[in-house]
């Protein structure tokens, strides 16, 4: 089997090393990073890969607004332009290049844990598009409606805690320490794990 484990830098990296060092299979890294409102930077409407594959968390209407929270399309789409220039490079640090060959290979797409669930989203679009065998999400917690919706996407979902809702996926870890890039980099170029 091809087995290619997936991360979403950052926190997703150290969950996909351990995964990678028991599985084995090649550890990568897919750049999948959160788009917030305009009115309160820590909510999160949406979120954007490397080479501009998006997800919005809000339904427009023909008008061009968002029915519940009032965002425009247009600072949506500019979010989606800004956001690419800033993580179109964080590929090429940490793995060399933006090409990925998961074309028939099962893909283990793994994060830290999902809270509104946009980073993963726009992960799994983007993985779809890149024809795997077989794709896999797996992640330590998340809230069933994340559940549900990625179960239309994904083959399959593998998790350890699965409950009605919460604010932040760093309430269900005892030590939740904000891993930076220096140790994603760290991770990535000098893996133990064996490597197909």
């Amino acid at each position: 089997m091809s087995l290619v484990i997936l991360a979403i830098p950052r926190g997703g990296v150290v969950t996909g090393h351990v995964i990678a060092s028991i599985l084995g299979g090649k550890l990568d890294i897919l750049i999948s990073q959160k788009i917030v409102s305009p009115y309160n930077f820590n909510i999160t409407i949406g979120a954007v890969v490397h080479d501009g594959t998006s997800y919005s968390l809000t339904k427009h209407t023909g008008g061009g607004e968002d029915t519940m929270i009032n965002i425009s399309r247009r600072y949506i789409d500019e979010q989606v332009s800004h956001t690419v220039k800033e993580i179109e490079r964080r590929p090429e640090r940490f793995r060399g290049n933006n090409t990925y060959d998961l074309n028939g290979k099962t893909v283990l797409l793994v994060d830290d844990g999902i809270a509104t669930g946009a980073t993963m989203f726009a992960a799994t679009q983007w993985a779809t598009r890149q024809k795997p065998k077989e794709l896999i999400v797996a992640v330590p917690v998340a809230p069933r409606e994340s559940v549900d919706k990625l179960s239309q996407v994904a083959d399959r979902i593998i998790l350890i805690y699965c409950c009605s809702s919460y604010d932040n996926v760093g309430e269900h870890y005892t030590d939740f320490i904000e891993v930076c890039d220096d140790e994603v980099e760290r991770i990535m170029k000098n893996l133990d794990c064996p490597q197909e």
